[in-house]
């Protein structure tokens, strides 16, 4: 692995590929490391592509480097910053009586996509 990486810093890197679990970028010609799913954005991602696509250029947060297994954990929501406090539109919609409601809907949802 490259030695000017350490953890915490942001750099620039390419997209190479994409997998269900996250994008593999590479950050020069020798090093490469992996975006998981949970670090594209904040909140859900259903689909990685919705976000990032081969070949796009990032701005990457260097998280963990193993350097016996030779592998680096990216992160593109720590690279963009704090992200500021979710907005809830309405406060009193919080709680069970909203999962109550969505359930439905969720159920249908998740029939359709399968």
């Amino acid at each position: 692995m490259s030695e000017q990486y350490t953890a915490g810093v942001v750099v620039k890197g390419k997209v190479t590929g994409i997998q269900d679990y996250g994008a593999f970028v590479a950050l020069d010609e020798a090093t490469q490391g992996l975006v998981h799913i949970s670090e594209i954005t904040n909140g859900y991602v259903k689909d990685i592509h919705d976000f990032l696509k081969v070949g796009d250029t990032v701005e990457v947060k260097v998280l963990s480097i193993d350097e016996e297994h030779r592998k680096m954990s990216l992160s593109l929501k720590a690279a963009k910053g704090k992200q500021g406090k979710v907005l809830v539109p309405n406060p009193s919609d919080k709680g069970f009586n909203t999962l109550r409601e969505k359930l439905t809907e969720w159920i249908e949802e998740s029939q359709l996509s399968k």
